[in-house]
């Protein structure tokens, strides 16, 4: 099958998967198997950009929630189907993995598809799926003994739970591989963490455990949580420490300063303390991992959420402004709400009051 008729099948799932046609996704892609896919093409070149779109697409506004999870639950029945297909079934047999998501990480789908390839490469795969308490983790690398562990992060303010995991594992003799969103598109915070390595994507994991475990390591050194030297300033435990404040603070000074928000139904002022949340929970992940760009980054996409929902990101720039003011000892955290503010659009960076 062409790559045209690949992009042929992504079109029909997409409209499947907006129809909310579980029945006849799943016959659609297996035909496409039937047909001459190759059955890790499916996963990777028709599933896979299809999710990435429903996260898109989400973002943009131009779907709901409610869309956005029934599409990840059709794509979700759509591999597990495939998985059945005749054409999945390994012809050789590797070593045994555990996929898993690190704690809090509910994102489930990109492990499941990294589990589905290299099941396909005839690895033995122990998939744990999302959320994954470190301690029930190493409880069963210790029952199950795989030759590796890969772990999933997409959400950044779960690095600190991340490196947490990273370093049980390996106190339990196990080689770990990440890979995911929250880590970078260079794989900066993996390298930062202490992973023995990191793929950018499903294959490159593949051939990662094809190489050996012992080669291509990141680094020599494992970073146990507590060992990154600039945590010695006690910024991040700090900020992370005080949030119930901070947000419950910046929520009475910004209704002060911003007008609009006076006119709030209780609803609105709950999602709104929700989002200084979010905001002071990334703050507190930049500071673990000490790095301007994971900050910046959330909150300028956050700016663009905000504009497709058509709601005035102004409020991004007073929040900063508010945590600012409650955090004037703290260096780092001031150089990072300076670098965030800075990258906001010029037309949401002017004070209401």
């Amino acid at each position: 099958m062409s790559s045209q008729d690949t992009a042929e099948v992504r079109a029909r799932l997409w409209d499947l998967l907006l129809a909310g046609d579980e029945y006849t996704a799943v016959n659609v892609v297996c035909a496409a198997v039937d047909a001459g896919v190759a059955p890790e093409d499916a996963l990777l070149e028709v599933i896979a950009p299809v999710q990435r779109k429903v996260g898109d697409e989400w973002a943009a506004n131009r779907i709901t929630v409610a869309q956005e999870h029934a599409a990840t639950a059709i794509n979700d029945r759509v591999i597990a189907a495939l998985s059945q297909h005749p054409a999945a079934a390994p012809d050789a047999r590797a070593g045994r993995v555990t996929v898993a998501c690190v704690d809090g990480e509910w994102h489930a789908l990109p492990a499941r598809l990294l589990g589905e390839v290299l099941r396909l490469r005839g690895w033995q795969v122990d998939f744990l799926g999302a959320q994954v308490p470190t301690p029930h983790l190493v409880a069963h690398l210790h029952q199950h003994a795989p030759d590796a562990v890969a772990l999933s992060c997409s959400i950044p303010t779960r690095l600190p739970a991340a490196h947490a995991a990273i370093a049980a594992c390996q106190s339990a003799g196990v080689s770990v591989l990440v890979g995911g969103a929250a880590f970078g598109a260079d794989g900066r915070y993996a390298r930062l963490l202490g992973a023995d390595a990191w793929a950018p994507d499903a294959r490159g994991a593949a051939q990662w455990l094809s190489e050996g475990l012992t080669r291509l390591r990141l680094t020599a050194n494992h970073h146990a949580p507590g060992d990154l030297p600039h945590l010695a300033d006690q910024e991040y435990s700090l900020v992370s420490s005080t949030k119930a404040q901070l947000v419950a603070q910046s929520l009475a000074d910004l209704q002060d300063r911003f007008a609009a928000m006076r006119d709030y139904s209780d609803a609105q002022r709950e999602h709104t303390a929700a989002d200084i949340a979010h905001i002071v929970d990334f703050l507190a992940t930049a500071l673990y991992v000490d790095d301007d760009d994971l900050f910046t980054g959330f909150m300028v996409w956050t700016a663009e959420v905000l504009c497709a929902r058509g709601v005035r990101a102004i409020s991004l720039t007073l929040t900063l402004e508010l945590l600012s003011a409650q955090l004037q000892d703290f260096p780092r955290t001031q150089r990072l709400l300076s670098a965030a503010r800075t990258a906001l659009p010029a037309d949401q960076t002017t004070t209401v009051s």
